[in-house]
């Protein structure tokens, strides 16, 4: 999904709209002096807010109406219909928001409110009366989604202190997601990589060290140590420092075309590489590993899929899904090679567990990735597959906090202490961790959500299901319209959907609210009685 164009669609909304053409919760497109608006009445209420998201341009008005929130059908982003804010990323930026006027049973857009139009680099309107708690200094170790959402989140809320961002990274935070989709395929410039300028840190006082390593961590002191010599003291600090990919010990593991994806560095490596290569093998049918196969693809390499399972994303996704990304990846030209792996690797080939010799002068490996917990586990933080946190994301040391990647939290729909690697999850546990740094006490209880694409199919999912009993289907996965429910008894654990944006954010809303009603009104159980559901059993084992 490529960011999009504010185009002018819809009535001109300064000429008026009947009042009575306007039905409560109805989401009305318009423009007014050549900008997309959105115009929601609720009751006696009507707002006006930009009609684009504001993380990749999705279109609000097929979003989903919560309260007085929308939120995007894309990538889930949520805003205030009040006041235009960005209440949940990955949207950073707030919606500009226009005054509305009540004439003659009309409903007329007059003006833009100042002060609510942000451009994309600028600082959110910060909240005004909010007390910061006298926390003094904060630490932020990791400059990913987690840590750059954490930054920004502490001044929103009106946090004047000093704050502190460590980047392992030569580089400002970017959006990571876009390395393995479009960035990498070569339709999306690298200038929509960067999540911020350098200029929107120094000028909203955040200390961005990029390219700083932090070597260990003294909880006692409160104090964290650089490579180099520096140490900084805190008196709140994130532990932020995500994942790193999972690197294969096999001869010729280490040539110079055998490539990783997991920093911004990786993927120009790889578009580098592809330049010249003709012959692309995948190791690992991960959604890195698709993600990329699809990207060497639209650049015209020929690809071949090493993995050991039966079926690609089986594990995540369940057999008929599996089976439909296979397929779709094929129609493009990837072939796949299931049920083994890489024995060795040469300087032009790559050896298979079966006996193959594929020929490649380009080797990506995807096969998976684990968290960075080093730093945390040596300071003698309590670390159990990832950095232990409770509902408010504070560690067993007083003071410290963990996000994304690393953080394993207790999930009180599941019952069960989990670690969810996806982005958009990571972004929302940084800003949590920012307002419990300064005394919210805000319980981490957001429903992960993550978005893979394929060839400009888009697969998107809600919930969490690491084993499941059964799983529903809803329309279609070979026609590309569909939604399936991964059930366990009597509750549904996640939902995943292929064009079926306003349902995936309708199952978003009810896992939150935990209404199995409308999760089985959505994607009816089997035996309800509705001819395109159905349901198949797969087995699984927790992973």
């Amino acid at each position: 999904m490529s960011a999009g164009n504010n185009q002018s669609t819809g009535p001109d909304l300064t000429l008026g709209v009947p009042v009575s053409e306007l039905e409560n919760g109805q989401l009305l497109v318009g423009h007014v002096n050549g900008e997309s608006v959105l115009v929601v009445r609720q009751g006696d209420d009507v707002f006006a807010v930009g009609a684009t998201c504001t993380h990749y341009s999705g279109p609000l008005g097929e979003g989903l109406l919560v309260g007085d929130t929308i939120r995007c059908p894309w990538h889930h982003a949520c805003f205030s219909l009040r006041t235009g804010e960005a209440l949940r990323p990955p949207a950073l930026n707030p919606l500009p928001c226009w005054r509305v006027e009540h004439r003659d049973g009309h409903i007329f857009v007059v003006e833009k409110v100042e002060g609510t139009d942000s451009a994309p680099g600028e600082m959110p309107r910060v909240k005004a009366g909010v007390d910061p708690g006298g926390v003094g200094a904060v630490v932020i170790v990791g400059a990913g989604a987690a840590g750059n959402v954490c930054a920004e989140t502490l001044r929103e809320e009106g946090y004047e202190g000093r704050i502190v961002l460590v980047g392992a990274e030569d580089t400002v935070p970017y959006d990571r997601p876009n390395l393995s989709k479009d960035y990498l395929a070569g339709t999306a410039p690298e200038e929509w990589i960067p999540l911020r300028s350098e200029d929107f840190y120094r000028e909203n006082g955040i200390e961005l060290l990029s390219g700083s390593k932090a070597i260990s961590l003294d909880a006692a002191s409160q104090r964290v140590h650089l490579e180099g010599g520096a140490s900084i003291p805190f008196d709140r600090l994130l532990l932020a420092t995500g994942a790193e990919p999972v690197r294969l010990a096999l001869p010729g593991g280490d040539l110079p075309h055998v490539h990783y994806l997991r920093s911004l560095d990786d993927s120009r490596a790889i578009i580098a590489k592809a330049a010249s290569a003709r012959q692309a093998v995948v190791l690992g049918a991960s959604f890195i590993g698709l993600e990329v196969a699809a990207a060497l693809r639209t650049r015209g390499l020929e690809v071949h899929v090493v993995a050991p399972e039966s079926r690609p994303m089986e594990r995540i996704l369940g057999a008929e899904l599996g089976d439909f990304i296979r397929a779709l990846h094929e129609e493009h030209g990837v072939v796949f090679h299931l049920k083994q792996t890489a024995t060795a690797i040469a300087a032009h080939a790559v050896t298979l567990s079966g006996g193959d010799v594929l020929p490649a002068d380009l080797v990506v490996v995807g096969v998976g990735v684990r968290p960075r917990v080093a730093l945390a586990e040596n300071a003698g933080l309590a670390v159990d597959n990832g950095v232990v946190v409770d509902e408010y994301l504070k560690t067993s040391a007083p003071g410290i906090f963990a996000a994304g990647d690393i953080a394993r939290w207790p999930d009180s729909r599941s019952g069960r202490r989990i670690r969810v690697e996806h982005w958009v999850v990571a972004e929302r546990q940084g800003q949590v961790a920012a307002r419990n740094m300064l005394g919210r006490r805000e319980r981490f209880d957001a429903v992960p959500f993550f978005w893979s694409q394929h060839y400009g199919v888009p697969i998107t999912y809600v919930g969490h299901a690491p084993e499941w009993d059964r799983i529903d289907v809803a329309g279609s996965v070979r026609d590309r319209d569909c939604i399936l429910a991964y059930r366990s008894g009597d509750r549904t654990l996640a939902v995943a959907a292929i064009y079926r944006d306003q349902e995936c954010l309708q199952a978003e809303v009810a896992l939150e609210q935990g209404d199995e009603a409308m999760l089985d009104h959505l994607c009816p159980r089997q035996g309800a009685g509705h001819s395109d559901a159905r349901s198949f059993t797969v087995e699984r084992s927790a992973s």
